[in-house]
């Protein structure tokens, strides 16, 4: 089944309560976490995390875009991520495994993310312990790109890497997702979307988010 994961980027920050009460028919909410070094624009922290813990049950799908994320991805998992994402780029390989580690003993899912740059192959030292393989169709740092349509061949070989060595991983696609582009995404073997402007950019989002599920 296809999952659903709008991301707060495209959210009221002055109204954030709100705006995640009004994805309630999403399955999960993707917050992005973005440091100004990794990636050009700077987000939000560990404090939020924390606050949006408190205001929700929904499974909270952390996505760190942040240089060097073995320095935090302990705090964000104390914050209550159920989820933590880190990008292959943003570190040395020793580095990475250890914070994949440090997630696991947290007992928290532990997702890779891969930047359009990057060859679906540099999931393959990791692919048999993570939960979720995270592709992007746009370049990370701000919400409202289009989608690369470059991409699809990367999603169809990371669907191919997960189905040979680790079944039961997701594979999430973040960037420039809307009604069209998820028809496509999830045809070349995605099953979490992540969706902002065409969510919180739409007059009603519970359409919205159902015109996505029609994928499942």
């Amino acid at each position: 089944m296809v999952k659903i994961a709008p991301s707060i980027l495209s959210a009221d920050f002055c109204n954030l309560e709100r705006d995640i009460q009004r994805i309630h028919t999403a399955d999960w909410v993707h917050v992005d976490v973005m440091d100004g070094a990794f990636v050009p624009n700077i987000t939000i922290g560990v404090p939020v995390v924390k606050s949006i813990r408190r205001h929700t049950d929904m499974f909270l799908d952390v996505h760190l875009m942040v240089d060097k994320p073995i320095r935090y991805v302990g705090e964000f998992c104390k914050a209550g991520a159920d989820l933590v994402c880190i990008h292959l780029e943003a570190d040395h390989p020793t580095h990475i495994q250890q914070a994949l580690d440090i997630i696991e003993a947290h007992g928290v899912k532990k997702a890779v993310a891969l930047r359009p740059i990057t060859s679906p192959e540099a999931i393959l030292p990791y692919i048999h312990q993570l939960d979720m393989v995270l592709v992007m169709t746009v370049e990370p740092g701000f919400g409202g790109q289009a989608f690369m349509e470059s991409q699809l061949k990367t999603i169809a070989r990371v669907r191919e890497i997960i189905n040979q060595y680790n079944p039961q991983c997701d594979l999430e696609v973040d960037g420039g997702i809307n009604h069209d582009t998820a028809e496509k995404v999830v045809a070349a073997g995605a099953n979490v979307l992540v969706a902002g402007s065409a969510v919180y950019g739409a007059s009603d989002i519970p359409a919205a988010i159902a015109s996505l599920r029609v994928q499942d």
